[in-house]
């Protein structure tokens, strides 16, 4: 909640601060610069050290961001570079705390309903996705961006105190591996990570699938206030129904893959849930009607989960133990893969127009899993 009602307030208080649209694009890409540098040093940490105690650590740094945000905001003390600083901060944290999470859960679930607590999560993550936004523009209206990083403080307070109630994960690779793991370098073992990601075949085509996505689908969304205002002509309420439409489509596809769980045949929702992610949103670059943009929006949600989620549980699935801190920080990467793609669309976007934009590289994205499909015969079979 309080992740996601960051991607509001930290918005509109750097616009109340510079008054400036490009600061806006500024501040958002900051945050990419730690999720690049240290996502390798993240997952390496992650299988050297304990899960739980760098959550922890975590989630007290990021606490303690927006308990200062809070303040200076409240005694007028408030300069953009603070804001810089703390956006730089939380994705730094927000690096070390996802690999840490994601394994963690892999450590205390069944290896048999993996898949469905992978669901699970991803109920979680996109009811999070719908509720902390509004929330967050609801306090900024009331009680200013000082009342939603108060609050947001908060949430992350609680979060510290559930996480230290858990119990510990006592892995069976913890003994002898986790020692050789020290003895080692922490950059051999980064590059030790690397190594098995591409020796691994599951796990090399899951990561494949991923980035491809990042690359040319997922991009999209940069553009969405462009179909929203000039194409569409709905403006910033149309554009949240968009998302909430997208956002619903996700929630439906969480449920059915936390219900189904290892009943999917992994490889080919895998695929096939990009190849349709990629279709709709061709549908929807072409599409002159706001009642079919939001039908189609509800697709593109339902199948971007169902592929997202099938990958994660792919990933760790296939991974030992000791290396799934790292295959995550990996996987996270994906982030810093679909800064550079929109870059892309909007350079392309700026050449031939949104519509054609989103429309080709939709298509190219689609048509790299039909290619995984072709070339990689043993993706279909993964399970």
């Amino acid at each position: 909640m309080a992740f996601w009602m960051d991607q509001v307030a930290r918005s509109w208080l750097i616009y109340e601060l510079t008054d400036s649209a490009l600061q806006l694009g500024l501040v958002r890409g900051v945050q990419a610069i730690p999720t690049l540098l240290l996502s390798p040093l993240a997952g390496s940490a992650a299988d050297r050290y304990s899960r739980k105690t760098q959550i922890l650590v975590a989630q007290v740094i990021d606490c303690l961001m927006f308990a200062a945000l809070a303040l200076l905001i409240v005694t007028d003390q408030i300069e953009p570079w603070h804001v810089y600083a703390t956006a730089f901060g939380m994705a730094a944290v927000q690096t070390f705390q996802q690999p840490a999470r994601a394994a963690m859960t892999a450590d205390v679930v069944p290896s048999g309903q993996l898949t469905n607590a992978i669901g699970l999560n991803s109920i979680i993550f996109n009811v999070a996705r719908s509720i902390g936004p509004a929330l967050a523009g609801v306090l900024i209206a009331t009680l200013g961006t000082a009342g939603s990083y108060a609050t947001q403080a908060a949430f992350y307070l609680l979060a510290t105190i559930w996480t230290v109630k858990l119990g510990a994960a006592r892995p069976s690779w913890t003994g002898s591996r986790r020692q050789s793991d020290h003895g080692a370098s922490l950059g051999g073992s980064i590059i030790e990570g690397y190594k098995f990601s591409w020796s691994n075949e599951a796990v090399r085509t899951g990561l494949l699938v991923v980035m491809l996505a990042s690359l040319f689908i997922v991009p999209f969304t940069t553009l969405l206030p462009v179909f929203a205002r000039d194409i569409l002509h709905v403006g910033a309420t149309g554009q949240g129904l968009l998302l909430t439409g997208m956002g619903v489509g996700a929630l439906g596809s969480a449920v059915m893959i936390a219900f189904f769980g290892d009943r999917m045949p992994r490889g080919i929702f895998m695929l096939g849930g990009v190849v349709l992610y990629g279709l709709s949103v061709v549908a929807f670059s072409a599409s002159p009607w706001f009642q079919l943009s939001i039908v189609l929006m509800v697709i593109v949600g339902f199948a971007n989960v169902c592929s997202h989620a099938l990958v994660q549980t792919v990933i760790q699935a296939y991974s030992p133990p000791e290396f799934r801190g790292r295959m995550m920080s990996i996987f996270h990467l994906s982030n810093v893969v679909f800064t550079v793609g929109s870059m892309f669309i909007g350079v392309l976007a700026t050449l031939w127009g949104a519509q054609w934009a989103v429309a080709l590289m939709s298509a190219a994205g689609a048509l790299a899993m039909v290619a995984i499909h072709v070339t990689i015969p043993s993706a279909r079979h993964i399970r």
